[in-house]
């Protein structure tokens, strides 16, 4: 039996010799190399955290002491000392899941996969532990040298600072990445920074008890004790500073212990150890290795395999190369052909150049993109600012993080007209990385924002065109969202109108006008199954029309007077229904004085379990035999919303539950 498959808890780790950990670590990492490349997965930044995570279960006693993993995609070691081993499955529907689960396991706390939180959390959790009298419980947050470019994680170290007995561990764990480096001044103060020999002393309470002994006395004397409190504080700071930098993290008012190596389990049990001791709140900044043991991760300097599909573990080369083009690669070579047309275009995006896109337009324009690091509030504002100077920012970022940055679109993009261009990578489901990653948000939260204008592309073709059309509106927001994975195929509109809404079904009159039973709106990626679901109305009698309105808004007028001439509306999108398009083109269907019946079919209000886009789609029930079925029904008047009646029918009504008032109420 290997040393793994004794450890079913972070107990057991007690139990090891160094000799047994230094074989443990490495048969943690033959497995996930052996695991992961069979699933895809994070294989990289875990492969470079298997020392400082059987540090941490070694040295602190969780769950009652609280790890929170900044971002969770680098909690798979920590997965597997919690007696988590069954990899078979992983990010699959029903699977183990690639971050963090409550449901999985008491050792799990944070969830959500957006960076920058958790020293928030560990401030909150050692507050909570103040309050209810348990003091001696730590919150240990580990956070990358990426995440900290984030401001929240700032905003929330002043506040862990200002109170000197919160026992608060902060590991910063500094492999010089994020997806890509890391970049920005952060970058080059932890650059600085050394492990000095006088960390042992500076954690040790009584040094610090006997420092702010001295202080007080000193600073409260008269003006001969102040003048020798003001001429020693400098020099030990210019000692301090020769012997072991502290750089910003002092000028927090936080205790540093570091750099340490983070592939030493000695060293990093001992860093952690001290800073367990000093009983306050401390910082331990971790050197580690992205992709550590695996020479192919390490030789790839696009991310070094930060996330990976299925891949040969021996080469680590994919599997299946897939055939099909992505989205991101088709907005990535219109947007550089746009840059080269025209100089005034511009992009941004939060630590992402490559996952989004961006590379081939930095790689030929490099004084024109911009990586602000995991920032995507400071992107959108920095954005009104360029479009106030002249030029129209791109910000590229996933969906998903829109939702950061939701405060400057509005009021520092939307408010002040700016020719801003937002492209949503992975919009809509994404799959197997959970609910924090679906882009399912957007379209609901974009809706409330004043002149903004939003364009879902069904194909490559109308990405292209609809990418075009969004950067040569300069005096409001425009959004252009897309899926993930492979591109659509493509499919040709059998008309378009002049307001830009295509038709992709249909019978028009011989006065150009559609009429049937069901218009049938597709929203951007809905085509295909847009289609397939008029097919089978067809199949049951039942004529249909599809219109792709290519940007949903402002909602079109010709949708609207379509719409006029039909049945029942039935809208199709992926994301939330709640507040989506649908929802949009109804009231403004009735503002128009237009009664046609509208189903909305999107995803509910829920976050979604991972598993593959078809199987999300399939459990929610957004399938094109679950809405024919429901279409069937409104048609045929046995379901609500009940289509319009034919002329010479009557509306049929359904019985409505009678609620009865209680005494009480």
């Amino acid at each position: 039996m290997s040393i793994l498959q004794t450890i079913r808890s972070p107990q057991d780790l007690s139990k090891l010799s160094d000799e047994q950990l230094v074989r443990l670590a490495e048969e943690i990492r033959e497995f996930l190399i052996a695991n992961v490349s069979q699933t895809g997965g994070h294989l990289g930044p875990n492969l470079g955290v298997v020392e400082l995570t059987l540090a941490l279960h070694r040295v602190f006693d969780s769950p009652r002491d609280s790890i929170i993993f900044d971002t969770g995609h680098q909690s798979y070691i920590h997965k597997l000392v919690t007696g988590r081993q069954d990899f078979s499955t992983l990010r699959q529907q029903n699977g183990l899941a690639g971050y963090p689960e409550r449901a999985e396991s008491v050792h799990d706390i944070v969830e959500s996969s957006h960076a920058s939180s958790s020293l928030s959390w560990a401030d909150g959790i050692s507050k909570a532990r103040v309050l209810n009298g348990e003091e001696d419980r730590f919150a240990v947050a580990v956070i990358g040298d990426g995440a900290l470019t984030g401001g929240m994680a700032w905003e929330a170290m002043n506040n862990i600072a200002a109170d000197k007995d919160r026992r608060v561990v902060i590991v910063v764990n500094d492999n010089g990445r994020s997806y890509a480096p890391t970049v920005g001044g952060l970058a080059e103060q932890l650059g600085h920074l050394r492990r000095g020999f006088l960390d042992k002393v500076r954690t040790h309470r009584i040094y610090e008890q006997t420092m702010d002994g001295t202080k007080q006395r000193l600073r409260h004397g008269g003006p001969l004790s102040q003048m020798v409190y003001r001429s020693l504080h400098a020099a030990k700071k210019g000692a301090k500073d020769f012997w072991a930098p502290q750089g910003l993290f002092e000028d927090l008012g936080m205790k540093y212990i570091g750099p340490v190596d983070g592939h030493s389990q000695s060293a990093m049990e001992e860093a952690l150890s001290d800073a367990k001791n000093y009983g306050g709140p401390v910082i331990v900044h971790a050197l580690t290795d992205k992709g550590r043991g695996y020479a192919p991760a390490r030789a790839d300097e696009k991310d070094q395999f930060h996330a990976v599909g299925v891949i040969d573990p021996e080469t680590g080369e994919p599997v299946s190369s897939g055939s099909s083009r992505s989205w991101t690669s088709v907005f990535e070579e219109e947007i550089t052909a746009i840059a080269d047309e025209r100089e005034d275009i511009v992009a941004l995006t939060g630590a992402m150049m490559i996952p989004v896109g961006l590379r081939s337009m930095a790689q030929k324009h490099p004084d024109r993109v911009y990586d602000v690091g995991i920032a995507e509030q400071h992107a959108v504002a920095s954005a009104a600012g360029l479009a106030y100077g002249g030029l129209h920012p791109v910000v590229a970022v996933y969906a998903t993080f829109l939702n950061r940055a939701f405060d400057q679109l509005l009021m520092d993009v939307a408010l002040h007209k700016a020719g801003v261009t937002l492209v949503l990578d992975r919009a809509g489901v994404t799959g197997p990385d959970g609910p924090s990653h679906h882009g399912m948000w957007d379209l609901s939260l974009l809706q409330i924002v004043p002149g903004l204008q939003i364009a879902a592309p069904r194909d490559s073709t109308r990405l292209r065109e609809e990418l075009r059309e969004a950067v040569a509106v300069d005096d409001a927001p425009t959004v252009v969202r897309f899926s993930k994975g492979s591109v659509n195929g493509e499919i040709e509109a059998l008309e378009r109108f002049e307001d830009g809404v295509d038709v992709l079904r249909g019978e028009a009159d011989e006065d150009g006008a559609y009429t049937a039973d069901v218009l049938i709106v597709s929203v951007g990626t809905m085509g295909e199954l847009s289609l397939d679901l008029a097919r089978r109305l067809e199949d049951q009698g039942i004529s249909s029309t599809v219109l792709d309105p290519r940007w949903v808004l402002p909602v079109p007028e010709s949708v609207v007077s379509v719409a006029a001439r039909h049945r029942l509306v039935v809208c199709l999108e992926d994301g939330v229904k709640a507040g989506g398009v649908g929802s949009r083109i109804r009231q403004t269907m009735r503002e128009a004085g237009v009664d046609t019946a509208l189903n909305e079919v999107g995803l509910p209000v829920e976050f979604l379990a991972h598993g593959s886009r078809a199987q999300v789609l399939d459990r929610v029930g957004l399938t094109a035999q679950r809405i024919a079925q429901d279409t069937v029904g409104q048609v045929l008047g046995t379901k609500v919303p009940f289509a319009r009646p034919l002329p010479g029918e009557e509306l049929p009504t359904g019985e409505l539950p009678v609620f009865h008032r209680t005494k009480e109420s």
